[in-house]
C-alpha cells in the first residue's frame, strides 16, 4: 500500500464492547454496496462486536450476527442491499476465500472481512481498514482509509 493511496491514520479510544458496537453503527450508516471494511487486531481484540454494530446499522434492527469462524460467510439484507460478514482466520490459502464468492460481494455487496491478512495482500484498492488492539481495560481502533475511503474517512 503506498503513502499516496491512504490517508493518515486516526485512533478512537473504545473503554468497553458498548463503545465498540457504537463505532460498528457508524460505519455500518456509512457503508454503500460495493464497501469493503477490513477488521482486524488478534483473538478477542473486538472484532466481531464491532461487526455486529456494522450489521445492526445496516439492517436497521437488533441481530444475533454470530461469528462466522465456521461457517466462514455470514449475509445480511439490509435497505441498502446485501452484507457479507466474513471470517477468514480458519483459511488455508488465500485463493480460498474466492471459492466463497468473494470477488462478487466485493462488487455488489457491502463487505466486513474479519481475518483480512489471510488474503496476502489480495484485498480491493478502495477499502476502509480498521485495526483493533487491547488498551487498557478496553481498546483501540486505529482507522485508515484506502483509496475512494481517503474522502469519506471523516463520516465514520
Amino acid at each position: 500500500m503506498s503513502p499516496g493511496n491512504t490517508l493518515d491514520l486516526r485512533a478512537i479510544g473504545l473503554p468497553d464492547a458498548a463503545a465498540t458496537l457504537a463505532l460498528g453503527r457508524r460505519v455500518g450508516v456509512a457503508l454503500v454496496p460495493g464497501d469493503v471494511v477490513c477488521l482486524s487486531g488478534g483473538l478477542g481484540a473486538g472484532k466481531t462486536t464491532l461487526a455486529r454494530g456494522a450489521i445492526e446499522a445496516w439492517t436497521g434492527r437488533h441481530e444475533e450476527a454470530p461469528s462466522p469462524t465456521y461457517t466462514l460467510v455470514q449475509t445480511y439484507d439490509g435497505p441498502g442491499g446485501e452484507l457479507w460478514h466474513v471470517d477468514l482466520y480458519r483459511l488455508k490459502r488465500p485463493e480460498d476465500a474466492w471459492e466463497l464468492g468473494l470477488e462478487d460481494a466485493f462488487a455488489e455487496a457491502a463487505c466486513l472481512i474479519e481475518w483480512p491478512e489471510r488474503l496476502d495482500g489480495q484485498l480491493p484498492r478502495d477499502r476502509l481498514d480498521i485495526a483493533l488492539t487491547p488498551q487498557g481495560g478496553g481498546r483501540s481502533a486505529t482507522l485508515r482509509g484506502c483509496g475512494a475511503w481517503r474522502t469519506r474517512f471523516d463520516s465514520i
